[in-house]
């Protein structure tokens, strides 16, 4: 928000809290193998949550390395904190090579070309620059085919301008095929016995992330996990490992009601008359729609909260604002605060529930939460 515009009352808006964030991140700690070292992913800023308030918090807590997917991301985390480790998980484009060097970075290697590269721009800096080796062991997007991988590591050890910082893999489907994960790690492990050469007792060493650590077996040669989703209090599936930990929703997404009206039965509500009212109701105008990020997939199936009491989402949702039925929440008038994921009078409406009306799932819920919602931020630690 602009100066201009900060003073005005919210229509909708996210929530976040960063104290919920910070224990998170601690009892996650607490349940993972004391070698275990923590990297904090946080790209898409920080899942829809703000990057530079959400790292800031993390760095606070003792997050190991920060892990983002653009430069951009990385120059902003940067800016928080010098010396601190950030690794870029996506591809350089050639021409934002020479930003590793400037502001000390660390790239995700997957080819030969990757190695030349990297290694002229620290040869031009006069630096080492850092980078992490990717084997595909499955995945088939970044990484270099496992059974191509010792090879680029004989490549990349004989770069006299690069530091070889980690190496890692990442898994398919950790949520719903642990035999395939299981077969991805035996690839990962193979790679790093061909290759005696590294240390990875000297490396980070990492494979699991919120949704892969049911397969973790806390046991060298890993020494690192990767948290997104799980450090925001969202399981990525209930069967993890991490189902244990009492994680807090940190994300919260609420509106307001704009109008109320009475309509009678037999009425046809927003675009494409997609909804018939049953009996005479009353209905909400939320203040938020598709342009906030209440998607349309979400229609006539979703529910809110409105003084603790689940309303349904009647017709498609429109751009700016969103149709429920009010019918069975008495008094409920203008003003009154809709919840659209979180807690409100002892009800919830969790991410991976409404992410479920949507036919989506809660990492595309939570990226696409509009710039036009603005987050408002909790900093109270507690208890």
């Amino acid at each position: 928000m602009n100066a201009s515009t900060a003073r005005l009352p919210l229509r909708c808006w996210a929530e976040i809290d960063l104290a919920a964030l910070e224990r998170n991140l601690r009892l996650i700690r607490a349940s993972l193998p004391p070698h275990m070292r923590f990297v904090a992913v946080v790209k898409a800023d920080a899942y829809g949550h703000g990057l530079p308030q959400t790292a800031a918090r993390l760095m606070h807590a003792g997050a190991d390395l920060f892990a983002v997917a653009t430069l951009a991301e990385a120059l902003t985390v940067r800016e928080l904190g010098p010396g601190w480790p950030i690794l870029l998980l996506s591809p350089l484009l050639p021409e934002e090579d020479r930003y590793l060097a400037d502001y000390d970075l660390t790239a995700t290697v997957s080819s030969a070309e990757e190695v030349a590269r990297f290694d002229a721009v620290g040869r031009a800096a006069g630096k080492q620059i850092s980078v992490h080796l990717k084997i595909d062991t499955g995945m088939g997007r970044l990484g270099v085919w496992h059974e191509r991988a010792a090879a680029l590591l004989d490549t990349l050890l004989a770069a006299p301008h690069l530091k070889l910082a980690g190496i890692f893999t990442h898994f398919a489907s950790p949520d719903d095929d642990p035999a395939f994960t299981a077969e991805q790690r035996r690839a990962f492990l193979a790679v790093l016995a061909r290759c005696p050469a590294v240390k990875p007792e000297e490396l980070f060493v990492h494979a699991d992330n919120s949704a892969g650590l049911e397969t973790m077996q806390g046991a060298a040669p890993f020494n690192a996990v990767r948290i997104g989703l799980l450090q925001f209090g969202i399981l990525p599936h209930a069967n993890s490992l991490l189902a244990k930990v009492h994680t807090e929703p940190v994300f919260s997404f609420r509106s307001r009601i704009g109008l109320v009206k009475q309509l009678p039965r037999g009425t046809t509500v927003s675009y494409g008359r997609t909804r018939m009212l049953e009996r005479d109701s009353a209905i909400g105008i939320v203040c938020a729609g598709y342009g906030d990020g209440i998607p349309r997939a979400a229609s006539n199936r979703a529910q809110v909260l409105v003084r603790g009491a689940r309303c349904p989402v009647l017709g498609r949702v429109t751009m700016d604002q969103t149709i429920i039925d009010l019918t069975d929440v008495p008094g409920a008038f203008v003003g009154d605060e809709v919840v659209i994921v979180g807690r409100q009078a002892g009800a919830e409406i969790s991410i991976a529930e409404f992410s479920a009306w949507a036919d989506t799932i809660p990492w595309e819920t939570l990226c696409s939460i509009t710039k036009r919602v603005p987050r408002l931020y909790r900093t109270v630690l507690g208890v």
